[in-house]
């Protein structure tokens, strides 16, 4: 199986996960980064080193989550590879505890946090 990133990453995006991956299966977007589910061996790894814990084992998805699989699987396939940490974006930790973050995955908005 694969691990997942969910949606604590969205608008956070902090790669401190991507220095623990072996095998460089991180992909890098503008407000998230993904998981390749193909390239992915499982090590669990990445899974402390998150700070906001939006990585899960993909058997442990909620029912509300599942849809991050085939979205980690589709974004991995058109950001670039990821093989060192990036500098969180300014508003990261104001972004933190905000749930229901989906909507601002994709959206060029910038609203205020909360």
């Amino acid at each position: 199986m694969t691990h997942v990133v969910t949606e604590p990453c969205i608008r956070c995006r902090y790669t401190d996960c991507v220095e623990s991956c072996p095998v460089d299966c991180f992909h890098a977007g503008p407000r998230f980064v993904a998981i390749d589910p193909d390239l992915c061996i499982d090590c669990a790894l990445c899974v402390p080193a998150c700070p906001v814990h939006a990585i899960k084992h993909a058997d442990e998805l909620l029912q509300t989550e599942q849809d991050f699989l085939a979205l980690n699987r589709s974004l991995a396939q058109s950001w670039p590879v990821l093989a060192h940490s990036l500098p969180p974006p300014a508003d990261a930790d104001l972004w933190r505890e905000v749930t229901d973050k989906r909507r601002w995955l994709a959206s060029e908005e910038i609203p205020p946090p909360g």
